[in-house]
């Protein structure tokens, strides 16, 4: 696959996720439903602003430069943690748990926890032009998360209990819940990041044999 064909996909697909995420804001909008501080503290919708930033910036790269940057290419595998984990804890724990709130369009839902993960995945994996990663680029993976965690956590506390999934509600099934919840998919996340930092490696070394 060429770089110039991957800058196109990349812009098309940033393009295409944006244009997703203000068609489900119009239609939280014109139905009256559109609360911004609860859309925008969800962890999918705050990943899925980076990732059309990831995928512009990239598509911009490729069609510029013959191989990304170190810094883009560890925010990138960053944001590919946090893809793999939307889409399984979406998949797997929310798709089927009831929600008495506004249902809206359902095909953006399948775009942003489906088809954009798929996509990045398959990115990370075929893409040319990717830097071997240090490991010390993992110190970037929990950054985020971190920060999105204390700030639910706090707004859950000042707001009656208002959180942004189930599974961080104490009131669910109490702190010991949440708390393994944390620990485990802080250790996903870290997880999926060493993989990808492992495979930019093997791959660069693989490169470098042939």
């Amino acid at each position: 696959m060429s770089r110039r064909v991957v800058g196109v996909v990349r812009l098309v697909a940033g393009v295409g996720l944006l244009v997703t995420l203000v068609i489900q804001i119009a239609d939280r909008v014109v139905n009256n439903a559109f609360d911004p501080w609860e859309y925008f503290s969800y962890f999918t919708i705050e990943t899925s602003m980076m990732n059309i930033v990831v995928f512009v910036v990239g598509g911009v790269l490729a069609l510029r430069l013959p191989r990304d940057t170190t810094l883009f290419t560890t925010v990138r595998m960053a944001t590919l943690s946090y893809a793999i984990v939307t889409a399984g804890v979406y998949n797997l724990l929310l798709r089927n748990v009831p929600y008495d709130g506004f249902q809206g369009l359902s095909w953006p839902n399948e775009v942003i926890h489906v088809w954009i993960p798929l996509l990045i995945v398959l990115d990370w994996l075929i893409s040319p032009g990717r830097p071997a990663l240090s490991w010390r680029a993992l110190r970037v993976v929990m950054i985020y998360p971190v920060a999105w965690l204390a700030y639910s956590l706090m707004r859950g506390a000042v707001s009656n209990g208002i959180y942004p999934y189930p599974f961080l509600d104490p009131a669910t099934a109490g702190w010991g819940s949440v708390i393994i919840y944390i620990v485990a998919l802080s250790c996903v996340l870290v997880g999926l990041g060493s993989l990808a930092v492992l495979f930019s490696r093997r791959r660069v070394r693989a490169a470098a044999g042939t």
